[in-house]
Formats: C-alpha cells, sequence, structure tokens
C-alpha cells in the first residue's frame, strides 16, 4: 500500500460487470476532480489471440482442458504486480492495451486480437485505478493486495454471470452461444482456483442477485435488469461504516448482517456512489498530506 499514491483495484471475472463499476468509479474521479491512471487486466494477458489459440491447441493436444484466460500462468502477473509496485512507490509505470475488436483497432492503431506498445503512465496522476481478472491475487509468486489501498470485487451469483457474459459475447463480439459455452466449461478449473480466492482479500464486494429464474442460464432470452435483482455489498471490516446512514439513504435496503448490507438492484449505483466517494477522498485527501 501506498498512501502518496494510492491504488484501487477492481476485481471481477468475464461478464461479472466490473465496467459498468468502471463507469461508477469514473463519474467519481471527474466529479471530486481526481486525476487517475487506469490500466486494464486485458493489458496483462501473456498471448495476444493467435498465441493464444496456438498455446489452447497444445495444451488440448496433451490433455489440458483448463487452461484459459483465467489461468495464472496466461497473464503476465509478475509484470502487474511490478507496475502496482513501482506506481506505488514512484506514481509512474507502463500500460498498453488489448485490442478486442475492429472498433479499438481503430482507435489504437493496432489490429484485432494484439497489443499496442507498452507506454509511460502520464505524469501527476493522483490514483492508479485497475479493472480486470486478477486485481487482488495472492498466490505463492505474487501479492497483489499487499500493494493495493481499495481492492473491490464485483461478483454476481454464477447463473448471472453466465447470462451476462453470453450476451456481451454474442451481442458485442459476435461468438456463437456454443462457442461461448465451451469457454465457460474450459475456464471452470481455473475460476475456481484463481478467481474466486480473491473475493476473500477484497475490501468490499459487491453481489447482484436476481429475483427472477435464472435456471438455464445458456437460453436467457434478456439480462435480469437491476430492477429484478438485488445487491449484497459485503465488507471485510465493516468498523466505521455507518450502515444507518446508508439504510436511510438508500430506499428498500436492510443489513443481512453484521457486516452486509443488501440493496434493491436499481440503486446501486446510488449505493456505491455513497460507499466509495468517501473512501476514495480519504485516499486523495491523505495523499495531499503526504
Amino acid at each position: 500500500m501506498s498512501t502518496k499514491h494510492p491504488i484501487i483495484s477492481v476485481t471481477g471475472s468475464s461478464g461479472a460487470g466490473t465496467s459498468t463499476v468502471k463507469n461508477t468509479f469514473d463519474q467519481i474521479f471527474r466529479r471530486e476532480g481526481i486525476n487517475a491512471v487506469s490500466i486494464e487486466g486485458d493489458a496483462f494477458h501473456a498471448f495476444d489471440r493467435a498465441s493464444m489459440k496456438a498455446e489452447l491447441d497444445k495444451r488440448l493436444a496433451i490433455g489440458d482442458h483448463s487452461f484459459s484466460h483465467f489461468s495464472y500462468e496466461a497473464n503476465e502477473l509478475g509484470e502487474l504486480e511490478r507496475v502496482f509496485r513501482e506506481y506505488g512507490e514512484t506514481g509512474q509505470g507502463k500500460t498498453r492495451h488489448y485490442v478486442h475488436n475492429d472498433e479499438e483497432a481503430s482507435r489504437f492503431g493496432a489490429p484485432s486480437g494484439s497489443f499496442t506498445d507498452w507506454a509511460d503512465f502520464e505524469e501527476g496522476t493522483d490514483m492508479l485505478f485497475y479493472e480486470g481478472l486478477h486485481g487482488a491475487v495472492k498466490n505463492d509468486s505474487v501479492d497483489l493486495p499487499k500493494y493495493a489501498d481499495l481492492k473491490i470485487g464485483v461478483v454476481p451469483v454464477i447463473n448471472l454471470e453466465w447470462i451476462q457474459k453470453t450476451h456481451r459475447d454474442r451481442d458485442q463480439r459476435g461468438y456463437s452461444t456454443e462457442a461461448i459455452t465451451d469457454v465457460i466449461l474450459r475456464r471452470m478449473d481455473a475460476y475456481v482456483k484463481c478467481i474466486t480466492p480473491q473475493f476473500s482479500q477484497t475490501d468490499i464486494n459487491f453481489q447482484r442477485v436476481p429475483v427472477v429464474d435464472t435456471s438455464n442460464p445458456f437460453i436467457a432470452r434478456a439480462i435480469p435488469t437491476p430492477d429484478e435483482s438485488l445487491v449484497v455489498i459485503r465488507f471485510k471490516n465493516p468498523r466505521g461504516i455507518d450502515f444507518q446512514y446508508l439504510t436511510a439513504m438508500i430506499d428498500g435496503s436492510w443489513m443481512s448482517r453484521a457486516n452486509s448490507i443488501v440493496v434493491p438492484g436499481g440503486k446501486m449505483d446510488l449505493a456505491m456512489q455513497l460507499i466509495l466517494t468517501p473512501l476514495i477522498l480519504r485516499l486523495a485527501d491523505n495523499a495531499k498530506r503526504v
């Protein structure tokens, strides 16, 4: 952790909704005049699209059906840890972009499925914001939670996560439902071993729970709306959290445990604004004092 150069890490798997959470952070940063540098977890994949396909084919040939982007070895986690550590110490670092589609290819000037070149962060940023798959990994090789000052987990129940991923990958990336299902199956081993342990390291978890039938997520015609959901918000350390204020400000909310509050799905953005804004301002104020 670094008082002078704070780091915020938002972690969730593919289809979890971390991009929506990033939009809320962007709103807070803009409103409060905080200059945050953002990095994406996809930038730290170890393989571009063609190399990943070749690696998958090689693994399948030797009977390994569990290798995926969720796997530790498919990502440059040592490089990500180095970026966290360097930013915490100096306020500097490097990142790049993974180009997902033709639209991004036009924007970044690199082919779809490739990486842009590594580039230095801009000077004088107030904090680092990470959003991706592995922002709270702690294993025998890396300890990312050690360097992050605020760690957020985005963890919808698994059927909802699969529905969101299916609709995103089919509608935005042109994948077939069968191809998406194959990816989900291949990722399950690493999901259990690499993704879920991170949510024990996070400071706050936001878990959206649908209140409509999602029994077969692979035939769902629509993603359950926020109004068809509840959000369970769990605090690792509830000390200093004013639950009475939160339940008064958020209609329909209640405490389910001593460290958890449940809010209507349509109030998730409001809840995040109320909870995260003071935490972000505290990080920024502490940095200025230093």
